[in-house]
């Protein structure tokens, strides 16, 4: 049996829970553009990492391997952290409550 009794309730229970696109893009191209923007991401990521190591097979000195291993972690992690990461859809509350005020409500943003 359902904790939620009154239509009210259920109401606002299937408006916090149902989600919308509310990026300002087109909903369509997401399916091409989050794959494509995740896939330049990890493309940049390991241009930054390899570059050192690139610089350091042209010298052949051992010293600069190490140096260059090191650099390449370092620029791996950051990039990992900076990478592309998808952000969560709003719920239909908040596309609701912006629609009617023009304002977003930071009780319902999922990323404020």
């Amino acid at each position: 049996m359902s904790k939620i009794k009154t239509p009210r309730e259920k109401k606002m229970a299937s408006l916090l829970h149902d989600r919308r696109n509310a990026y300002g893009e087109n909903d369509k191209s997401s399916r091409k553009n989050i794959p494509l923007s995740k896939r330049l991401s990890h493309k940049a990521t390991r241009r930054s990492a390899n570059a050192p190591m690139a610089l350091a097979l042209k010298t052949q000195d051992e010293e600069n391997f190490v140096v260059a291993e090191q650099s390449a972690r370092d620029n791996f992690k950051t990039g990992e952290r900076k990478s592309f990461r998808k952000r969560a859809d709003a719920s239909l509350a908040a596309v609701i409550e912006k629609k009617t005020t023009g304002k977003w409500n930071k009780i319902y943003e999922p990323w404020g």
